[in-house]
């Protein structure tokens, strides 16, 4: 995705496109990217622990592809990087969603009902039957994670599908330090 295409490159070219291909050229110079291959596909916890070492030892974000946020006066990310810095723990970006739907999602459990935006958590359960929900608050595929979620990664057993769960291990890391919901 950052590097040169040349096939696209010549089909732009075809097309006349040179502003657009002018673009593309100059996108690998004005980005740097790094990235890790996650050789075997044993789910999202076995996929962060694969860029631990990339992380160094710092907070970081993680941002699924499957849905695009939109913040209504900030973007979705800025708010949960502002939330860390008032807590210094691990946020989740969560969503409501319909009851019957908490079967796809990692569900969390707040420790007490609040009107706030910013909640603390006391659980996190995957995909969770309907009936045994402890709420209809789900992850949404935004994090900010403190680096303690590597130790507990590294020690998870599979859940799940057989996968290591990154919300069985947050879970455990609930255990050591606080986590809260946005």
């Amino acid at each position: 995705h950052f590097g040169h295409n040349q096939s696209f490159e010549n089909f732009l070219i075809s097309k006349n496109k040179t502003k657009e291909l002018e673009m593309i050229q100059a996108l690998p110079k004005q980005v740097k990217v790094e990235f890790t291959y996650q050789e075997e596909q044993l789910g999202l916890g076995h996929a962060v622990l694969c860029a631990e070492e990339f992380v160094q030892n710092e907070p970081f974000a993680l941002l699924l592809g499957d849905d695009l946020y939109v913040g209504k006066k900030e973007p979705a990310t800025k708010q949960m990087i502002q939330a860390y810095e008032r807590t210094n723990s691990s946020i989740l970006g969560t969503l409501e969603v319909p009851l019957e739907d908490v079967c796809k999602y990692g569900i969390c459990s707040p420790i007490k009902e609040t009107s706030n935006d910013l909640v603390e958590l006391k659980s996190v359960v995957e995909k969770p039957n309907p009936q045994n929900a402890p709420s209809n608050l789900a992850i949404g595929g935004r994090y900010i994670l403190t680096p303690t979620i590597f130790e507990f990664l590294k020690t998870q057993t599979r859940g799940a599908g057989g996968e290591i769960q990154l919300t069985d291990s947050i879970l455990r890391m609930m255990s050591k330090e606080k986590v809260y919901a946005l």
